[in-house]
């Protein structure tokens, strides 16, 4: 199963959250008092080749996004540090047209643990 960790600072550093499932949607950061705070994650595990991470710049997967996929370590996000507010981390892969589907639609892939805000 690929776990995700996601830490507040570059470099892996200051505060960090696990999430170790399938999948989970995020849908406002602010519930971990992580909104606009992301700086830095890890995607890894088994079957983490086949995992999408979407970081989205609005709340309810809206606005500007970035996709990661696959096993990663990211130490810097560099123009998208500091702009997360939703995210989606699943184990498959998610394309774009999926993506684009989930801002259209504002819902999570009916497959995953969804927080709310």
């Amino acid at each position: 199963m690929p776990r995700l960790s996601i830490w507040a600072d570059r470099n892996f550093g200051d505060r960090r959250i696990r999430f170790r499932r399938r999948g989970v949607a995020i849908r406002n950061m602010a519930v971990f008092r992580f909104n606009n705070d992301l700086s830095s994650f890890r995607i890894r595990g088994a079957d983490a080749d086949n995992a999408t991470l979407v970081l989205f710049s609005r709340t309810a997967y809206q606005g500007d996004f970035r996709v990661f996929r696959g096993r990663q370590a990211v130490r810097n996000l560099g123009n998208f540090n500091n702009r997360t507010s939703s995210l989606i981390f699943i184990g498959r892969n998610l394309t774009n047209r999926q993506i684009r589907r989930i801002q259209d639609t504002r819902r999570a892939p009916r497959d995953i643990l969804e927080i709310r805000d």
